[in-house]
C-alpha cells in the first residue's frame, strides 16, 4: 500500500513510501560479520549464502546429536573464541549466530552486532522491506494540432525525479528516516 508522508510546502513535490515485494535477502546482498547456522529441522531455507561459514563442517558432523547446539555453541566459544546467539523464534527458523574474533576488532559491542543482524533478517523475512519515491507534479497543458483540435485539457500528474528513488530499506522507521532525510536534501538542491 503507497503512502504519502510529505508533500513540499509548495506542494509540487511529494514523497510516497511504499512496500517492497522484490527487496533481496539482506544476507546475501554484502558481506556480514556474523555467521549464520540455520538448524536442520527447521521448515525454512538456510539464512546465510555461505552455508554456515567456518564453523560449518564442524556443525555438519554433529548436527544429529539431541544437545549438538549446546555442544557447538560451547565449543565455538572456547575454541575459536567466538562469541554465540542460539535464536530460537515461532516465526522463522532455529538459528546459531556467531562472530568470529578477526570480527571482534570491528566492533564496539559484538552481542549487539549479532542481535542487530538478527532483527535485520527477521524484518526482512517478515516483508517489513520498503522504497521510497520522491515525485514532481507535472502539468500538461491543452495541446492544438493544425486542424484546432483540442486533444487534452490541462491535467496534473506526478512523475519520479531523477534518482529519487531507493529500494530494498529494511523496517518501516529506517525506510522512513531515510526516505525523509533524502527528501530535504533533494528540495535543498532545487532552491
Amino acid at each position: 500500500m503507497t503512502e504519502i508522508i510529505e508533500t513540499s510546502d509548495d506542494g509540487r513535490y511529494r514523497l510516497r513510501l511504499e512496500p517492497d515485494t522484490d527487496a533481496h535477502n539482506p544476507r546475501t546482498m554484502y558481506d556480514h560479520l556474523t555467521h549464520v547456522i540455520t538448524l536442520p529441522d527447521s521448515d525454512y531455507a538456510d539464512v546465510d549464502k555461505d552455508g554456515g561459514g567456518p564453523l560449518a563442517d564442524t556443525w555438519r558432523q554433529i548436527n544429529h546429536r539431541d544437545n549438538a547446539v549446546e555442544i557447538f555453541c560451547r565449543w565455538a566459544r572456547i575454541a575459536h573464541g567466538a562469541v554465540v546467539i542460539e535464536d530460537q523464534t515461532n516465526d522463522g527458523p532455529g538459528t546459531i549466530w556467531y562472530l568470529m574474533p578477526e570480527g571482534l576488532a570491528e566492533v564496539t559491542d559484538p552481542t549487539e552486532c549479532i542481535r542487530s543482524e538478527i532483527a535485520e533478517y527477521r524484518a526482512w523475512a517478515r516483508g517489513e522491506a520498503y522504497g521510497y519515491i520522491i515525485e514532481k507534479a507535472v502539468t500538461w497543458k491543452p495541446v492544438t494540432d493544425e486542424n484546432e483540435d483540442v486533444v487534452v485539457g490541462e491535467r496534473t500528474t506526478w512523475e519520479e525525479v531523477t534518482d529519487g528513488s531507493c529500494w530494498g530499506l529494511i523496517t518501516y522507521e529506517w525506510a522512513e528516516r531515510e526516505a525523509r532525510d533524502q527528501f530535504t536534501a533533494h528540495l535543498e538542491d532545487i532552491r
